[in-house]
């Protein structure tokens, strides 16, 4: 299947976005195989252009549109969200067609200015919650969803196909090129960029489930047609803060090694009595991917070293991301390691205890340098409080 098989609409909606299989780090943190910033252009006797792409697609936007307009002139660019990664083109694309109207909430007025030179208050059609704006045969619908994940966000709802323009939401990373499964990129996308707001994903599934929705058409990854209701049904679980897998994840920080062997025994300990267990050395893996598998399991826990009567930081950096993250609903085990002044432990702990729901399994355990058999009693005790 081609790229452009997985963007498809309908024959009056067109992709115009660029796909970017070079891209390494997106927003200058989080490692991927690439990304596309998605564009569509409803084609009828008014024609919209829906968001535009990142600077870094600009040649092949522009290339897009030639090949789709023609001679014709769009009448409106709908902005449905502000970040760079979908807004970079908005003063190129108004200046290149001067009478085209600008489409989008309060809040995307509001950040216009601060983005360009121009603010377009001249030319800006500000919507609310259910207004409707007619192209034709196309019926537009604005449906707002602040904070998923900025506040001026808004997703577009297409009456007359039944399309949902969802803006972030449902979107991937990776490049389309790659032709990978949704879920193998959306649970990366989803926790890191947008998980922080379960709250406001679920007040937008709740709108959402009011429409009758036959394609979604998100500004990253590719178009939904057939897998709404799995899409739909795994944004729910994400953003209620429900785990997608039995078993436990453990995460460990590990200086010199130690740490590191203890907590992968202490792993096989839980595998071999029939639990599932993943192991992630944080040393060695991007945090993004340690916050991915948090979420996603029932159960975690996390092993590090005391350092400079600290947390480790690879292991605090984890906790910072897991708190802001905003990490719930899940039972967590806590073993530490120090050799003279162990205070790992009651830090680690002092972070679960800064969030909510979280059960933590008693006992905190203490290993002083290298893993010993005196260790096993406190060891098998925190295995069976995670069963």
């Amino acid at each position: 299947m081609s790229y452009l098989d997985r963007v498809k609409v309908s024959d009056d909606i067109v992709f115009v976005g660029a796909d970017d299989p070079e891209l390494e780090i997106f927003e200058s943190q989080y490692p991927v195989e690439g990304i596309s910033y998605n564009s569509y252009v409803i084609l009828d006797e008014k024609i919209a252009i829906m968001d535009t792409v990142d600077e870094r697609g600009t040649e092949k936007f522009f290339e897009n549109l030639k090949n789709v307009l023609d001679d014709k002139k769009p009448s409106y660019l709908v902005i449905q969200h502000m970040e760079p990664d979908h807004a970079a083109n908005i003063g190129k694309l108004a200046d290149m067609y001067p009478e085209m109207t600008l489409v989008g909430t309060a809040g995307v007025s509001g950040m216009l200015p601060k983005y360009f030179e121009n603010d377009y208050s001249s030319r800006f059609l500000t919507v609310k919650e259910n207004d409707t704006l007619s192209l034709g045969k196309h019926v537009l619908k604005f449906i707002t969803a602040p904070m998923v994940h900025w506040p001026e966000v808004m997703v577009t709802y297409d009456e007359t196909e039944k399309v949902l323009f969802s803006a972030d939401a449902f979107g991937t990373f990776g490049a389309l090129e790659n032709n990978e499964e949704w879920i193998s990129d959306a649970s990366h996308y989803y926790f890191n960029i947008v998980g922080k707001y379960g709250a406001q994903v679920q007040a937008l599934l709740k709108k959402a489930a009011g429409l009758d929705i036959a394609v979604v058409a998100p500004l990253h990854g590719p178009v939904h047609k057939d897998d709404i209701a799995f899409i739909v049904e795994t944004y729910d679980r994400w953003s209620s803060y429900k785990p997608s897998k039995e078993g436990i994840f453990i995460a460990y920080a590990s200086i010199h090694g130690n740490t590191a062997k203890a907590a992968e025994e202490f792993a096989k300990k839980l595998s071999d009595s029939g639990i599932p267990v993943k192991t992630m050395d944080l040393t060695k893996e991007d945090v993004s991917e340690a916050v991915e598998q948090a979420f996603l399991y029932e159960k975690m826990i996390v092993a590090a070293c005391t350092y400079d009567a600290e947390i480790f930081p690879p292991m605090e950096n984890l906790l910072h991301h897991l708190k802001i993250k905003n990490f719930q609903n899940r039972k967590v085990g806590i073993i530490e390691n120090g050799s003279w002044a162990p205070i790992a432990g009651k830090k680690m702990k002092e972070y679960f205890e800064g969030m909510k729901d979280i059960t933590i399994a008693e006992p905190v355990v203490t290993i002083k340098g290298a893993k010993k058999s005196s260790d096993d009693e406190a060891l098998n005790a925190l295995a069976d409080a995670m069963k």
